[in-house]
């Protein structure tokens, strides 16, 4: 099963390192994963996505806390969250394909951001279901190069990630 992990940190050199090198060490895989500060330049909050049952999640969640950097773990998947990933994506645009790529971008609410006479860059925000099916409409000879954040996620309502 599928799980969004998010994981509140020290901003402190290495504390990626250590998260990253637990999972290696057990033999998970990380699906994405998506780091950044937070509004306190001291945490950072990860997000990463990987596949399990309930119970490995519930020992990588375990194995996480010990983590002497983590200061809180959730398992956003246990309740109402959002999910956004931000994919750019360069297509090729010459002649007749640059008014069927506009058409595609428009269809999937994705929002041309650079433009030259062969090509186009869309940038394109959604769940991942959602950017996946954006590129499998598109023709693969098309597609020139693509860039996917990895999925960010928040728990909805009163649901936090906090001190």
């Amino acid at each position: 099963m599928r799980h969004v992990i998010s994981v509140l940190m020290e901003n402190a050199p290495g504390a990626l390192s250590r998260v990253v090198g637990l999972f290696s060490a057990r033999g998970y895989n990380i699906e994405t994963l998506t780091v950044a500060p937070t509004e306190d330049n001291t945490l950072s909050r990860l997000t990463m996505v990987t596949l399990g049952s309930d119970e490995v999640i519930e020992q990588i969640t375990k194995h996480l806390n010990r983590l002497v950097d983590v200061i809180k773990v959730v398992d956003l998947t246990e309740g109402p969250h959002l999910e956004r990933e931000l994919m750019l994506i360069k297509v090729r645009a010459v002649g007749k394909e640059r008014e069927e790529m506009k058409r595609m971008a428009d269809i999937f609410r994705g929002r041309i951001i650079d433009v030259t006479d062969k090509a186009y860059t869309i940038e394109l925000t959604g769940d991942q279901g959602k950017v996946q099916a954006f590129i499998d409409a598109l023709d693969r000879s098309a597609i020139l190069e693509t860039v996917r954040t990895g999925v960010s996620g928040i728990g909805r309502g009163e649901r936090i990630l906090k001190l």
